[in-house]
This record gives structure tokens, sequence and C-alpha cells, in this order.
């Protein structure tokens, strides 16, 4: 399909890349290749991708410093996929400015979810965001649930639209405290978590498994109409 979107991959294994094209064919993507990272800056700054699957251990260097020359021009989702699992490492590609980090090996449909949600995050955001029983009003600062009102602090509201902003991308700790409580507080995890617990209390219908309000453990919090 002419219209579908195109995925850069970015990746130097034959064996996964193998198995990421079929994959990703039989789903209807477009597909760009390469294996290095002269290579896909070069292809990225000339087919400007929908979305790019980035490994990070290339034979010219590491994946991470592809993040920020690719988001100097283009604001699609870039999701890193790494054999490094480390929190630590998912942090920095995410603070760089990736979407999301997946794990070697991984699932197909795990990561065909994740493609989903960074792709439907570009989109633009209504000024009314629906999901599940609740309903959001960003512009009249309202917020209901099954029809009734739901009371929202001023934080709470400012945290749960910069989440809502974001659909399907992983923020980071880091990214929250600064967006919602300022640079001066980016060692107060606790606020995180708090507020995170007062949310999902008003608008998850099981709040200790929550559906949209999702922890990414170690690293930060994800919006997503998704169940991953």
């Amino acid at each position: 399909m002419t219209n579908a979107p195109l995925i850069l991959i970015v990746e130097d294994d034959p064996k996964i890349l193998a198995v990421l094209v079929v994959s990703l064919e039989a789903e209807g993507y477009r597909l760009q290749l390469t294996g290095n990272l002269r290579d896909a800056l070069t292809q990225a700054q000339a087919r400007q991708p929908d979305l790019v699957l980035l490994d990070l251990g290339l034979p010219d260097g590491d994946g991470l410093t592809l993040i920020p020359k690719l988001r100097s021009f283009s604001s699609a989702p870039i999701l890193v996929l790494s054999a490094r699992g480390r929190e630590v490492d998912k942090i920095a590609a995410l603070d760089l400015g990736a979407d999301d980090f997946v794990a070697k090996p991984f699932f197909a449909g795990e990561l065909h979810a994740r493609m989903r949600a960074g792709l439907r995050r570009v989109r633009p955001v209504g000024t009314v965001v629906t999901f599940g029983e609740v309903s959001v009003d960003c512009e009249n600062r309202s917020v209901r649930r099954s029809g009734e009102e739901v009371h929202m602090t001023p934080t709470e509201f400012k945290l749960l639209t910069t989440l809502i902003g974001n659909p399907g991308k992983v923020l980071t700790q880091r990214f929250l405290l600064n967006a919602v409580w300022g640079p001066q507080n980016l060692d107060q995890a606790q606020y995180l978590r708090v507020y995170m617990t007062q949310l999902r209390r008003k608008l998850e219908k099981d709040p200790a498994r929550p559906t949209y309000l999702r922890t990414e453990t170690g690293v930060g919090y994800r919006f997503t109409f998704d169940v991953i």
C-alpha cells in the first residue's frame, strides 16, 4: 500500500532483520533497511520515515548517538531494539529522545502494539480525549468518568494532560518531574508516585492493574490505549 507507514529499520544482525522484514511486511508496512549509522542518517533525511526501529550495537558506533541527530529534524517515533536490558540504557535512550525501548528477544505482537502506539502519538491530540469511561476536555480543564465530573487538582490535571499529550510514548521520571514540577524538583520521584496513585484511583477501573496509566519499571510512565 503506497500510503502505508514507512519504517526505517537500523539493524545489522541478519537473523533479526529477516524476522522483522517478514513480520512487518505481513502487517502491511513499507520498509527501508540499513545496518549502520551513516546510512541510517542519510536515509532518514532523504525518505522521512514515519517510524524508526533502531538497534544500539552497530558496526560504526553506538545507536544512542543517532537519536539526537534524528530528533534535530524529525518527530517520527523512535523505537529502540536492543539486547542491552539495563535500566540505565533505557533511560539514556528515552532521555535522548527515543519514544520506546524493546529488549531483545522480543515478541512480534508486543512490538507491533508498541509501533501502533508510536504511530498514533504523532497524530494531533484533540481538545477532548476519551479512553474507557473517561473523557478529558483539555481546553476547558475538566475530566468526567461515566458522565460524572471528577475533581482534579491543578497538578493532577497537568500530569494527566502531559501523559495523554504523548500517547504511547514512555516518559521518563525526569521528563515528567521537569514538565509538571519544574527543573528544581528533578530528584523528587516520590511526587510522581503519589500523584500517579491518585490519578489511577480516580480514573482506572482497577487502580492496582492500570490499563491506561501504565508504569515502565525503573524508567517512567506511559499513557496508552493498547494493552501491551
